[in-house]
């Protein structure tokens, strides 16, 4: 870009005729694991939903609304931007999964891309806007942002391709990309914040892989490597998410060797560690580090002539490199997703007609790329019919439009960031505030301090208050023998929002009690969160919760005992519940005070 006047720049950052037409394939990337992301999101609580969320679930999704709706009133709608205003029956709790995950199949099928992601996007939010405790993660708002700004960074079109005509928006670019850095640096911002004396003696990873929400059986080999290798891993995720992530502000070369230092990281945290989709969308997010340029080499030479990048078609013009970035200026060819050639430009200025931008090259074949817009076309000569100025206007708000969603993001980002390292600092709180519902713009902040203990809820029944059966679960580490697994990117949030609730007391975690509670009723959506039954024939009289400690086997009681844990009963944690004759539910037993956990 050579023309650096306001009205220029904003078009050049939100235009799609001036979009990063080196990226298409990054993008394309992206998009196909964004759309499987969507598919595991939406997969997991196809499962989960009703024992979750539904009317006889664990949390109803009715009474939380209604309890949103009492105190905004009015504004009920936007605090809580949820499908599920219009029912909350285990009906449309499915029936909006199943169209999540038909959305996300046409996502990675690149079926009308925009149209599909629109539709992920509303059914996660219409989720995440009435689950309350159940959605409360980050990885939530991290695919709600991505995937909200995936919508202008797609291409439009019912079978678009690689979009070679539509370029991504450059803006929209930035923002993914503002978004990985975000998970990066806020996350080691607030590990040195946090003052945990883990970190800051590089301590931190000596039992992080035992003491994690869902370990892996990897992990249980990493826990027992040298305490050099911890102490070395702590420093260099400090190191990562720091300083060697400023490396994405460098040239392109500096940002290609930053994506093979945090790949092969994110794959080390996805196989020795359970944090469902969150390692994953990071990853598909750092593609984006990488331009055509290099990723062309990997594309099938069948294909490579579709490519701008990797055309061997003889080009007719030479364009003008700016003297401000390369990498800035549009592809001299545009080629159309018919094969025709396009036109080569110095930059969107020169397109548009902008003074002081010069065009170095003629056009080819019909003289006009397949993006342009009829805005274009009046640019450059040709008369604009009735029809072209509406369409000119249109476009026009479009981009006005565009500018104030980005930019509100991006300012609602950057505060959050901005308090991260000045609480307190005099800025603006109401754009944040109206924001916060959509999750679309959030403060990140991963393992800010490590806990030093695993702690386990397990759910009992008795129907004479001597004997207990214990109620298995699916993913939560229980039975000594049992190797932990790997389950991410599925989502089992039942388990790991017990495993938050282990680190606190009962009293602040309504979903132990609730359970109880539930499955003293014999609750059919409750128990298929379990892996299974102990009283098929009817439900027990008493329920109760009882927390263990845990930690990972040494390798002698492995080789001995077969066992990958060992562990130890720390008593009651919420209180025992039992069901009287008429159906009343009533306290049997109420737990001792206990310490908190570390």
């Amino acid at each position: 870009m050579t023309d650096w006047k306001p009205a220029s720049v904003i078009r050049w950052l939100l235009h799609p005729a001036s979009g990063d037409s080196g990226r298409l394939i990054s993008r394309w990337i992206f998009l196909r694991g964004l759309g499987l992301i969507y598919f595991s999101a939406f997969y997991s609580l196809m499962f989960q939903i009703r024992g979750l969320m539904g009317p006889a679930g664990i949390l109803p999704a009715a009474e939380y609304l209604r309890a949103v709706a009492e105190s905004a009133g009015r504004g009920r709608f936007w605090y809580a931007p949820t499908a599920f205003w219009l029912s909350s029956s285990s009906n449309m709790l499915m029936a909006v999964c199943w169209i999540g995950i038909v959305a996300s199949v046409l996502v990675v099928l690149n079926a009308w891309p925009r149209g599909a992601l629109f539709v992920c996007f509303l059914c996660f939010l219409s989720f995440v806007s009435a689950a309350g405790e159940f959605s409360g993660y980050q990885s939530d708002g991290m695919l709600l942002e991505a995937g909200f700004i995936a919508l202008f960074f797609a291409p439009h079109g019912l079978r678009p391709g690689l979009g070679v005509g539509q370029p991504p928006i450059r803006a929209s670019v930035f923002l993914l990309l503002w978004e990985w850095f975000r998970i990066y640096f806020e996350s080691g911002v607030a590990k040195i914040a946090s003052g945990d004396p883990e970190w800051r003696h590089f301590t931190a990873m000596d039992e992080y892989y035992q003491n994690g929400p869902l370990p892996t059986w990897i992990g249980w080999y990493v826990q027992h490597f040298p305490h050099w290798f911890h102490a070395t891993t702590a420093f260099g995720t400090l190191a990562l998410e720091l300083v060697v992530v400023w490396m994405l502000y460098l040239p392109r070369r500096w940002r290609i060797v930053l994506f093979f230092i945090v790949t092969p990281w994110q794959i080390g945290i996805i196989l020795t560690a359970n944090y469902t989709f969150l390692n994953y969308l990071v990853l598909m997010l750092g593609f984006l580090l990488l331009d055509d340029r290099f990723l062309v080499r990997f594309v099938p030479t069948r294909w490579r002539e579709s490519l701008p990048v990797g055309s061997t078609a003889p080009s007719t013009c030479e364009p003008a490199v700016s003297e401000f970035d390369s990498a800035s200026i549009l592809k001299t060819v545009g080629t159309s997703a018919s094969g025709e050639q396009g036109v080569g430009f110095t930059g969107f200025a020169a397109s548009a007609g902008q003074p002081g931008a010069q065009q170095s090259c003629a056009p080819t074949s019909s003289g006009l790329p397949d993006d342009a817009t009829h805005a274009d076309v009046g640019a450059v000569g040709t008369a604009r019919p009735l029809s072209g100025t509406l369409y000119h206007h249109l476009s026009s708000l479009q981009l006005v439009l565009t500018g104030v969603m980005f930019a509100w993001i991006f300012y609602a980002s950057t505060t959050l960031l901005v308090w991260m390292l000045w609480p307190g600092a005099p800025l603006p709180t109401a754009p944040v505030v109206a924001l916060e519902p959509f999750r679309i713009a959030d403060r990140y902040g991963l393992f800010a301090t490590m806990t030093r203990g695993r702690y386990e809820i397990e759910f009992q029944g008795t129907q004479d208050g001597q004997h207990w059966l214990t109620y298995p679960f699916r993913y939560k580490p229980q039975d000594p023998s049992l190797a932990p697994g790997i389950y991410a990117p599925y989502q089992p949030r039942f388990d790991w929002n017990l495993w938050f609730a282990s680190l606190g007391e009962w009293r602040s975690n309504p979903i132990v009690p609730r359970t109880e509670e539930r499955l003293l009723t014999g609750s059919v959506d409750v128990l298929a969160l379990f892996a299974g039954n102990p009283f098929p024939g009817q439900p027990p009289r008493q329920v109760r919760a009882v927390i263990w400690e845990y930690w990972f086997s040494t390798p002698e009681e492995k080789h001995a005992q077969g066992v990958w844990w060992t562990r130890q009963l720390l008593g009651l944690y919420a209180p025992t519940l039992q069901r009287e004759a008429d159906g009343k539910i009533t306290v049997a037993e109420w737990p001792a005070a206990s310490s908190p956990k570390e």
